[in-house]
């Protein structure tokens, strides 16, 4: 099968609903990927955060495997090892109380609404169910996720939206304050808004929404589908922000490339949702579950620690390069955007497709990386002469 015949019969069967790029991925090994005819890609995109380990690793394939010849799935309906061994990993890493797994990130962040209107019900009764989020955010693709997402771009074509949502300035706390009226049980934050172009919010300024919602008994919702599972040099983001969070999803890098998501919650909401208030039929896949337990052992302290390196050597690689187009380097750990001038995301995005890069984009002028947590520096030095290479013609 050539590159041609498979984007034919895709394109033939498959629903349009993405801007594709025409490449056709065969396999990878490590963090670099092969199309159907040969030709190699150094990957910055990770399956947009997804492929945490990157491609190959045969701890993980072997996982996956003894565990499909042993039981793929049960339903929560009873109990499986994974899901619990990976529960207890996860409480044990971060602090929190317990676990609900999900599929995907916007399921995991209607789940995390779920819980802040069912908490206020609890105790306040009705008409208290509003959740507050920032410009900017991106929280799913669901109509309710939508709805929480604070960007006028994705408010459209499906009406009516979820109601219950405002949306605040970020860095902007009077905003915030404004926007939590009466009516409010939740505000809900990305520590780095992924796809509003990367940008990381002020320490000072989540700590002062922390003591807000504390004041208050709002819940404070972190989303962490795509800077959690060690993307930012920590597990989780928010372990850096020197909060207590009272819940935190977390989806894509969490089992390597399979689907699984879920939220994590404090001792404050472990008993909120009880049995018949929410529930999924493949959340905690026995398979999915002993994925995750793979890359959470790999990890570890060490790896994290190096995670942060390489970050920092990628920025410092960026803002030596001598280009025009590199308007200014931002994020944390392997979670980098690069904001451009004078050429658009998506055009650079194509050339470095083109020339063997794999890059995605994020906001209106920022080329984001997200590459695999254990690119070897051999694969970053490699991606970065080809955006030098780019950024040159």
């Amino acid at each position: 099968m050539t590159n041609q015949d498979l984007m034919q019969a895709h394109n033939q069967y498959v629903m349009d609903t993405y801007g594709r790029f025409p490449i056709a991925i065969s396999h990878g090994q490590g963090a670099t990927l092969y199309d159907f005819d040969g030709k190699a890609y150094i990957d910055f995109a990770s399956g947009i955060g997804v492929n945490s380990i990157g491609y190959g690793n045969e701890a993980w394939v072997q996982a996956i495997t003894e565990q499909a010849m042993k039981l793929g799935h049960i339903s929560n309906l009873y109990y499986s090892a994974p899901a619990a061994h990976l529960a207890e990993t996860l409480c044990s890493r971060t602090g929190m109380d317990k676990v609900f797994f999900a599929n995907s990130g916007a399921e995991s962040n209607e789940g995390l609404i779920k819980l802040a209107r069912k908490y206020s019900h609890d105790k306040y009764g009705k008409n208290r169910g509003t959740v507050v989020t920032l410009m900017q955010s991106f929280h799913g693709r669901t109509i309710t996720t939508l709805a929480a997402t604070g960007q006028d771009v994705f408010h459209n074509h499906f009406f009516p939206f979820t109601p219950g949502f405002r949306h605040a300035l970020a860095g902007d706390m009077d905003s915030v304050k404004a926007a939590c009226e009466q009516d409010t049980c939740a505000v809900l934050i990305e520590l780095i808004q992924g796809e509003g172009g990367v940008l990381p919010l002020e320490k000072a300024f989540v700590q002062e929404i922390a003591a807000f919602c504390k004041e208050r008994d709002l819940l404070l919702l972190i989303d962490e589908v795509q800077t959690g599972i060690g993307r930012t040099g920590t597990l989780f983001a928010f372990q850096q922000y020197d909060i207590a969070p009272d819940a935190v999803s977390f989806a894509k890098g969490i089992a390597g490339g399979l689907p699984l998501g879920g939220f994590l919650v404090s001792e404050k909401c472990g008993g909120t949702l009880t049995p018949g208030t929410h529930a999924t039929t493949f959340g905690g896949n026995p398979i999915g579950a002993a994925a995750a337990a793979v890359v959470l052992d790999i990890l570890t302290d060490e790896i994290l620690a190096e995670v942060v390196d390489k970050g920092r050597y990628i920025q410092a690689k960026l803002l030596e390069m001598d280009s025009p187009h590199v308007a200014g380097v931002r994020g944390a750990g392997l979670m980098i955007g690069v904001t451009l001038r004078g050429i658009g995301h998506r055009e650079l995005a194509e050339k470095l497709n083109h020339a063997g890069l794999l890059a995605l984009t994020a906001g209106s002028d920022t080329l984001r990386f997200l590459p695999p947590l254990t690119i070897a520096y051999e694969e970053i030095d490699a991606g970065l002469a080809i955006l030098q290479s780019v950024l040159q013609k």
